[in-house]
């Protein structure tokens, strides 16, 4: 009986010794395996991680370009800030962390939604911005807390700045954070708080003024925490832009349009340069740079006089009576009338059992074209667009840049519509009226123009009728460039490049006899006592300007509101206003600037809208008596020495 339990015993004791044979095989198999694994297969990974923990490679994002006026006043800069970074892989819980930060520097919960989101969707050891802008108070406490933040760190960053905030807005536009489906793959836009432009020339030539990333390689303990610098390479600035803009004169036109909701174009006759163009109200562009809160978003697109909108190149109007210029031209030219044809105001015209009036309700008697632009009958120009016919008017029209866009360096600009009976057919499918061809006629119904346009066509009626091209943009140039190769002029350390000079424009082929009939027709809108625009007229001698009013209605006047009194425009809702505008240019002797102005729901062009451009035009000239804006070389280095 004993020797069969030691048998069973021997038994038993050899198939434990299998089995745990068997395991510990298995297990050296596993840890071998695994070994393998990690040191042979993930072995560049891990190094990499490693390299990591010690060395840390970080870009840096370049200088953003400068944006200049024409004579190197600063219209967008740079300004550097602090800001507070985490990368979440030297951070074991980002929650507990945030949750310290919190306590140290208000941080709330929009603020952690979007770190975490940032995280996500950044690559391994990708930086992600908590808070920016700090002050030196914050920066401090930071620093204090430090050993108890692991993953995060200071860094010293740049922020753009617009020092002329509003008056510049819509045309410089502002920049903001990169967006998920703006992401190229380029590496500068997954930078931390790089910013790219957004709006205006920010974001036409946005590329361009981005530069080229440096770089900085750190070494870092094992909460990410810099110990020192390794090497650094700065990177390459983003372009310098130089625009054709006066700042002196965009700035007091910004202020002249006052609370109107509305717009001015000033711009040089003779190369096309727009010296001023400001959209009111504006926006504060350094709000869109540091993220717009909630309330001032809901502030901005709340307002019903639309601040978010460039008016000067996307608000779209019937130009009225200042399209009055065309017609005449359009009749001239077709040799429809003579300067001397003349037509009887009687208030209103028949046409079947439609009935047109003129502004002025007991009519204006006879009158020549000149007398009909000085006082801006109506009926007259009722008579010679019937005359003449809507499509020579509109072929007319776009000799002057109506009607289609002009391609200015600023985005969003809109084309109006000039109307033709092959338009109206192809896109509403009916046949023209000959009442809209009188509507047309005083620059009602179809017809539509931008102020920007509205400048153009003064500016081409001023010069001659070269057909002078607008341009905001001056010179596009590297930083580096600043002396100027070949004794080039330079514009506040950017490289000037020579204004078109008014012959190259093409011809658009109208005769000089024409436009000196509508030139002075406008000399009499200003400058003779009957004339719409008298009393907003410039009285030196010297800068006498020559315009054209203009009263568009936006509500249509019923018959038994014309049988009774008619509303003016102070009675009615400020939406039911009439729009009014004005053009003109100046000096009449020697034209130099073409202005246009509209004023939304202003009422009337003479008196709304013609004393805002008479004052602009005389700030205009003024300067440029003052060599303010034809130095540019001067001034900028007396800029770049203040």
């Amino acid at each position: 009986m004993g020797m069969i339990r030691d048998q069973d015993r021997f038994r038993l004791f050899g198939r434990r010794a299998v089995l745990l044979a068997g395991g510990k095989l298995m297990l050296f198999s596993a840890l071998a395996a695994r070994m393998y694994y990690l040191q042979v297969v993930e072995a560049e990974r891990y190094k990499t991680l490693a390299d990591d923990n010690r060395i840390n490679l970080r870009l840096l994002a370049p200088p953003r370009g400068r944006i200049l006026d024409r004579n190197g006043v600063e219209i967008a800069a740079n300004q550097q800030n602090y800001r507070l970074i985490l990368v979440s892989e030297r951070s074991p819980d980002v929650k507990g962390t945030l949750d310290r930060i919190s306590k140290i520097i208000h941080l709330d919960d929009y603020d952690r939604r979007r770190v975490f989101k940032e995280i996500r969707r950044k690559r391994n050891f990708g930086p992600v911005t908590v808070r920016e802008n700090l002050d030196w108070k914050d920066v401090a406490k930071i620093e204090v807390n430090a050993p108890d933040l692991p993953g995060v760190h200071i860094e010293v960053g740049q922020t753009r700045f617009y020092p002329w905030g509003e008056a510049t807005a819509h045309l410089v536009g502002y920049v903001g954070a990169v967006s998920q489906k703006e992401l190229t793959g380029d590496p500068l836009l997954g930078l931390p708080s790089f910013r790219i432009g957004k709006n205006g020339v920010e974001k036409i030539h946005d590329e361009s003024l981005r530069g080229r990333a440096g770089r900085s390689e750190v070494e870092v303990n094992a909460v990410g925490h810099v110990i020192r610098e390794l090497s650094r390479k700065e990177g390459q600035p983003g372009d310098e832009l130089a625009l054709t803009i006066d700042m002196g004169l965009q700035e007091f036109a910004h202020k002249r349009l006052g609370d109107n909701s509305a717009s001015v174009a000033v711009m040089d006759i003779h190369n096309g340069d727009i010296m001023a163009l400001a959209s009111a109200p504006g926006f504060d562009p350094n709000a869109f740079n540091k993220g717009v809160s909630k309330d001032y978003w809901r502030e901005l697109i709340g307002n019903n006089r639309a601040p978010l909108t460039n008016k000067a190149i996307a608000g779209q109007y019937a130009p009225g009576s200042t399209f009055k210029l065309i017609v005449g031209l359009a009749a001239l030219e077709a040799g429809v009338i003579t300067p001397a044809h003349t037509t009887f105001c009687k208030g209103y015209v028949q046409l079947g059992n439609v009935r047109f009036h003129c502004w002025k309700k007991h009519g204006h008697g006879h009158l020549d074209l000149i007398g009909a632009l000085q006082q801006s009958c109506d009926i007259y120009f009722y008579d010679i667009a019937k005359r003449v016919g809507v499509d020579r008017i509109s072929a007319m029209a776009a000799r002057f840049g109506m009607g289609k866009k002009l391609g200015i360096d600023v985005p969003g600009e809109k084309p109006g519509l000039m109307p033709s009976r092959g338009w109206k057919r192809a896109v509403l499918g009916k046949s023209w009226q000959l009442g809209e061809t009188l509507v047309a006629g005083i620059g009602q119904g179809f017809v539509l123009s931008t102020p920007l346009q509205l400048a153009v066509m003064t500016a081409r009626i001023a010069n001659g009728g070269r057909a002078v091209v607008p341009r905001v943009v001056a010179a596009l140039s590297e930083v580096a460039s600043k002396d100027g190769p070949d004794g080039s002029p330079l514009v506040g350390g950017v490289e000037s490049e020579e204004p078109p000079k008014l012959s190259e424009f093409d011809d658009i082929g109208v005769s000089e006899e024409s436009m000196d009939v509508i030139r002075q027709g406008m000399f009499a809108v200003s400058n003779s006592p009957r004339g719409t625009a008298y009393r907003a007229r410039i009285k030196e001698d010297k800068w006498r300007l020559a315009g054209k009013t203009g009263t568009s209605q936006v509500k249509r006047i019923s018959m038994a509101e014309r049988e009774g009194d008619v509303l003016k425009n102070k009675q009615r809702l400020w939406k039911d206003r009439d729009h009014a505008l004005f053009v003109a240019y100046a000096p009449v002797d020697a034209p130099r600037f073409a202005i246009s102005v509209v004023v939304e729901h202003g009422g009337g062009g003479s008196t709304a809208a013609a004393p805002i451009a008479r004052d602009i035009m005389r700030e205009a000239l003024k300067r440029s008596d003052n060599k303010k804006s034809k130095a540019p070389k001067k001034v900028a280095k007396k800029a770049q020495a203040d």
